[in-house]
């Protein structure tokens, strides 16, 4: 009985650390364009907003374990070191923001992804023609 209830905390916190994830990247794309947030704070949190937002990961998700592992672990990373780098009373007032753009509807625009496709195309297309030279 004292397992189950060990388990079930366990997914609850789990559960609250991916709600709060999913409500920081967008006050942390927030703060990118915060102009008192500190340049690598803006570094940083730019990277994170990058690799969210791309539809290609470091390791493809069809990996079984590790395809999940970067998505597990590299992108709560990033975003706790962003939050890190971000003074609190920005990343506060984004957060609000955030909330409040988002309370309804979040905005849908799969055009943005041809930005991350063209990139990580002409990435391999680079490691391609490198390896046949």
């Amino acid at each position: 009985m004292e397992q189950i209830v060990k388990v079930k905390t366990w997914k609850i916190r789990l559960n609250d650390r991916a709600e709060k994830l999913k409500s920081d990247i967008p006050a942390v794309f927030l703060a990118l364009k915060k102009k008192d947030t500190p340049l690598p704070a803006k570094l940083i949190a730019g990277l994170t907003v990058i690799y969210a937002l791309s539809p290609i990961d470091l390791i493809p998700d069809f990996i079984p374990v590790l395809g999940y592992l970067d998505d597990i672990i590299l992108l709560p990373a990033l975003v706790a070191l962003t939050l890190r780098l971000i003074p609190d009373e920005i990343m506060n007032e984004c957060r609000y923001e955030a909330a409040g753009l988002w309370k309804d509807k979040r905005p849908k625009r799969w055009y943005y992804a041809i930005l991350f496709v063209l990139l990580w195309v002409f990435l391999l297309l680079l490691i391609v023609f490198s390896v046949i030279r």
